[in-house]
């Protein structure tokens, strides 16, 4: 009884630090990326907007903050270099969304970016926010007085976002037929998914100083949660059919998996634990 009520308390705390994060990154996103002092040709930084600032979870740049405060503490240019790994997965969405690519009409609700604008200009806006994001990382490390921590957190992030990850990961799933195996489809959720995420922890930890050791078991949590991330995500779809069952039994394990990898950092790791058991039914 204790037990469950102390995990209870937990997932209620984790919750509120989430809803304080997420409304700290809004307005940090909203007062870097404000609207353009001297024009705006081809609407450029309307479109990045547009798609950045629409309301989400920003489960990313949350992870990276989580990762960091498991370590340190938090000051304007770890937050900075965090709130960068939004722009990376805001640029996926809006390349990803595009008729070349999974031809989505609509995000959260309103229409993609390329049919609130047009083509050229989402792929410009994708373009611009992801060298933004490097752009923050690299002031961030400028200002810190460890620019080697920055420097490590800025290859992380653009190896989960790259030809190593995310983006192999969505050529994967361009150029073969869906998976029809549990092993196949994880492949696919580790990269297309998962990469980014083990790249977020990785970023707040390196930002934060963290030791190679708490980097690596970050990074395990990441790439457990990534996955089971994305087979939460993908529970109730219909076309993985009998795949999508084995998913669901396997997400409690990649669950596990997350929570066991923080679980050497005692209480500061149970905000990461009872964010991976949220992914739970």
């Amino acid at each position: 009884m204790a037990a469950a009520t102390e995990s209870r308390a937990t997932s209620v705390a984790a919750a509120t630090w989430a809803d304080t994060r997420r409304a700290e990154l809004a307005a940090l996103l909203e007062a870097r990326l404000g609207p353009p002092a001297d024009g705006d040709p081809g609407r450029l930084v309307e479109s990045m907007r547009y798609s950045l600032l629409a309301p989400g979870k920003r489960i990313r740049p949350l992870l990276a903050l989580a990762a960091a405060e498991t370590v340190g503490p938090l000051d304007d240019q770890v937050r900075l270099c965090c709130a960068a790994v939004e722009l990376v997965h805001c640029y996926s969405l809006i390349h990803d969304d595009l008729p070349a690519m999974d031809d989505d009409d609509f995000r959260r609700g309103r229409p993609s970016n390329h049919k609130a604008f047009d083509e050229a200009t989402a792929i410009l806006a994708g373009d611009a926010l992801l060298t933004l994001a490097f752009d923050w990382i690299a002031e961030a490390g400028e200002r810190s007085g460890h620019p080697d921590r920055y420097l490590r957190a800025s290859r992380a992030l653009a190896h989960g976002a790259g030809a190593r990850g995310m983006v192999r990961g969505q050529a994967r799933d361009l150029g073969a037929p869906p998976p029809t195996t549990l092993d196949a489809l994880e492949v696919l959720h580790a990269e297309k998914t998962g990469a980014l995420f083990e790249a977020a922890l990785r970023v707040g930890a390196h930002a934060a100083g963290a030791s190679p050791e708490a980097v690596a078991a970050l990074a395990r949590y990441g790439a457990a949660y990534g996955i089971a991330f994305q087979h939460a995500d993908d529970r109730d779809d219909a076309e993985h059919g009998q795949l999508a069952a084995a998913a669901r039994v396997r997400l409690g394990t990649l669950v596990e998996e997350a929570a066991d990898a923080v679980a050497p950092f005692g209480a500061a790791g149970g905000r990461l634990a009872a964010i991976a058991r949220a992914l739970l039914p």
